[in-house]
């Protein structure tokens, strides 16, 4: 049998593999435990785990170490849960398990994510006396660094009375990898004080932790210890050498080693290419790869995932097509569970989700996360009966999808406010009982975003420990819903909860405070942003800004946007529109012009809101000049800027030179237009005006009840109740209501809501006659219009 063992060296390919089996077969060889155990072995290398186990089941009586062989190649395969139970059929049948099993189990316990199997392994380990196995030790010490128990892999280490390097390297390994790097620096001192002498696996945690760190010079301290003490490379520390520099913000040092590196192995064009990638240079990323077709060095699937992405984000279809068919010449589309979600993103930036599909076909039930990824892509354009047709094959080919996943797809749902594919995800999650952290606080965003916030705090309440991303996730759905109050409210309960707040928290925060104009509340928000020692980044300053602006402030407007390090478009554009909504156009002007001295290139929201503030105070000379120079500035006047212009006419009772302004529009005129010159009629009591354009106000649809409020009022106002039920009847017609206002107040430090014709206060009769009495009075003194308020019954 022993003539045959190079043989199996030399099938490379399953077709010459399945003839040896043959051959085997023939021969009656197949029989000999060795030959067996080298097929088994040699299918699974292959990919063909199918035949591994039929190649096993077949024969009559496996011994421990074909047991292990192919426990080791599910293990390989990431069929940890099927390694587990292989290991209890073991047990079951009474199969003496040897010591090199249990590194393998030990690996599918850490790769299966169950800690309490893990320790009954460890238990029968220590009864069976292989505590003292150096390689089963430093086994048990990697999976439980894995899996993030770090006191029970000190506990193991210190309990070794030989400590090597292989030893030192994984518990250093096992502080790095949890994010512990300061302490895996300081054990690394520690090794060398006690004379063991480091080699590349030791230099390799080193360079993992200077580059998690950022440490730069630390990073050169580490490379140094290479250099002096001659460590050899086995390729792949030179490639976590060219990581660590880049990860510091040094690539021209990462460039230099890599171009210094004489044999360069597949791990170093890796991390080259994938450092490239990093720094959005995706054309040189491309280039290192052709360079390394020239090479010895064979891309793997990580080397493939790279490119495909760097051709994606170039949108570089025919190179992605061909890298993709380069993939599938070298046979590494055996590995597509890892290329395929990358192939999928490629086909989606270069607008051919049909291929995306053809992907996802040849995927088949193998990998979840392309299908998730597919579905979110659908979501996020607006395809959602394509994504939830996805959805429903997913169920129908028992697919189970992940909390990741899952997350993904209901944060699409929330993009583009699909809530029937929402409400879908969500029935799955419950069935499947997937109700991690992740998920919930998707399905809060998700149902905040579609607008049913009611459904959001409800999940919200069912959750009992509550991180601060499930508490800012609600707070920001109270806020971008327009319940303020609610979002102020979920806030001081969080703050008394005593939970730790970041700079979301308080961003949703104080929008809140600017939406309800509640100066006082805010100015304690920003009080405790401060005392809490949240760093402030540019979103919250544009935050305070606005809402100092908002709530009238402009001095402490002024001074928030005075202490910005850097200034957004975003920001310049808060702090005109600060001073456009409180009439002091000057002070906006002139901070316009110092944006445009900066060298900050005006948007369409920055003359949006410079047409807003002349609109305010009346200025049109300088609002016409404004408008008539966006196109120096490469911008075109959108619908929003004519409604502006067309206000600011309107309001200074310049309606005729207004509606030259509508005739002139390259696009059709909507509401929001003609009801700015309908309020300059009313003002300015144009009836005549109001009659000659009555065809088109009539004409327009829309579902703005402002719109035909306004229209219906003025009709009211001067008593024609004919066009008045009109109106109201073309209303009912279209299925519109007038929505009523809604208003708040501030007394003895709380807020309170009332809405029009709100009767739910117990004080109701008197206030509305002392509302009435203000009312009358203030018609008395020449305030308000008095009209017959008699409306007849019409809807």
């Amino acid at each position: 049998m022993t003539l045959y063992m190079p043989l199996f060296r030399c099938c490379t390919m399953l077709r010459t593999l399945t003839q040896l089996h043959a051959h085997l077969f023939v021969t009656g060889l197949h029989k000999d435990p060795l030959a067996s155990t080298k097929l088994v072995e040699s299918y699974a290398q292959m990919g063909t785990l199918q035949s591994s186990r039929l190649v096993f089941e077949t024969f009559p009586s496996p011994d421990s170490f074909m047991w292990g062989v192919l426990i080791k190649c599910y293990v390989w395969n990431h069929f940890f849960e099927e390694s587990i139970a292989l290991y209890h059929k073991m047990l079951y049948h009474q199969v003496q398990v040897n010591s090199f099993i249990y590194p393998s189990i030990l690996r599918a316990c850490s790769g299966f994510g169950d800690l309490g199997i893990c320790r009954k392994v460890h238990g029968r380990i220590f009864k069976c006396g292989f505590d003292t196995d150096a390689i089963v030790e430093t086994s048990l010490l990697n999976v439980y660094g894995e899996m993030g128990c770090l006191d029970d892999a000190r506990m193991i280490f210190d309990g070794m009375l030989i400590k090597d390097v292989v030893l030192w390297s994984s518990i250093i390994l096992c502080y790095v990898e949890n994010g512990y790097t300061s302490e895996g620096l300081d054990l690394f001192r520690r090794m060398v004080s006690q004379g063991v002498e480091p080699d590349s696996v030791t230099m390799r945690c080193l360079a993992k932790a200077c580059g998690d760190l950022g440490f730069l010079r630390q990073a050169r301290a580490v490379h140094g210890q290479v250099v002096t003490r001659a460590i050899k490379s086995d390729g792949s520390l030179d490639s976590y050498l060219v990581v660590m520099y880049n990860e510091c913000g040094d690539l021209r040092s990462a460039e230099r080693i890599f171009q210094n590196v004489t044999r360069r192995h597949t791990a170093s064009w890796n991390a080259m290419i994938t450092c490239y990638n990093q720094n959005g240079l995706f054309r040189e990323a491309i280039d290192v790869f052709v360079e390394m077709q020239g090479s010895k060095a064979e891309p793997n699937s990580k080397t493939m995932m790279s490119i495909i992405r760097s051709c994606a984000r170039l949108g570089l279809l025919r190179e992605g097509k061909s890298v993709h068919c380069f993939v599938i010449r070298k046979a590494l589309d055996a590995e597509l569970d890892f290329l395929g979600p990358t192939l999928i993103e490629l086909y989606a930036e270069c607008g051919k989700l049909n291929n995306c599909e053809g992907v996802l076909h040849a995927l088949g039930q193998r990998n979840i996360v392309s299908w998730n990824m597919l579905i979110s892509l659908y979501a996020q354009k607006g395809l959602l009966k394509e994504a939830l047709s996805l959805f429903v094959q997913i169920q129908i080919q028992r697919l189970m999808p992940d909390s990741y996943s899952l997350s993904s797809s209901l944060s699409a749902c929330g993009n583009v406010g699909s809530i029937q594919l929402g409400y879908q995800i969500h029935g799955h999650v419950i069935k499947r009982g997937i109700m991690d952290e992740f998920v919930q606080n998707s399905l809060i965003d998700m149902y905040s975003k579609c607008g049913f916030v009611d459904s959001a705090y409800m999940i919200f309440e069912k959750i009992n420990q509550r991180s601060v991303v499930t508490w800012n996730s609600m707070i920001c759905g109270f806020s971008q819903n327009g319940n303020s109050v609610e979002a102020i409210r979920l806030f001081d309960k969080m703050y008394l909860n005593g939970t730790e707040m970041n700079e979301v928290t308080f961003l949703s925060a104080i929008q809140a405070c600017s939406h309800l104009g509640h100066l006082e509340k805010g100015k304690w928000v920003h009080h405790k942003l401060i005392t809490c020692g949240v760093k402030k980044d540019l979103y919250v300053d544009t935050a305070l800004t606005d809402m100092y602006a908002k709530c009238g402030d402009l001095h402490a407007a002024q001074g928030a946007f005075d202490s910005m390090s850097e200034r957004s478009v975003v920001s310049w554009g808060t702090m005109i529109a600060g001073y456009g909504i409180h009439g002091q156009i000057n002070a906006a002007i002139s901070l316009f012009n110092q944006m445009v001295d900066s060298g900050i290139q005006p948007n369409e929201v920055i003359f949006m809101n410079l047409l807003s503030a002349c609109s305010h105070a009346g200025s049109v000379e300088e609002g016409s000049s404004y408008f008539s120079s966006m196109k120096n500035f490469g911008i075109e006047p959108n619908t929003e800027h004519f409604s502006s212009v067309v206000d600011l006419l309107s309001r200074a009772g310049d309606l005729n030179g207004a509606y030259e302004i509508i005739k002139s529009m390259p696009f059709p005129v909507d509401a929001s237009i003609w009801g700015a010159l309908l309020n300059g009629c009313r003002i300015h009591r144009r009836m005549d005006m109001i009659r000659s354009i009555e065809g088109d106000l009539l004409d327009i649809r829309t579902d703005d009840t402002g719109y035909y409020t306004l229209l219906s009022n003025i009709y009211a106002e001067e008593g024609d109740w004919n066009e008045f039920g009109k109106v109201r009847s073309m209303m009912k017609g279209i299925g519109l209501t007038k929505v009523p206002g809604w208003s708040t107040i501030e007394l003895d430090k709380r807020i309170y809501t009332f809405g029009a014709g709100d009767t739910s206060h117990l004080q109701t009769n008197e206030i509305y006659r002392i509302s009435e009495n203000l009312s009358t009075l203030a018609v008395e003194q020449g305030y308000g219009v008095q009209y017959d308020c008699s409306v007849p019954n019409i809807l």
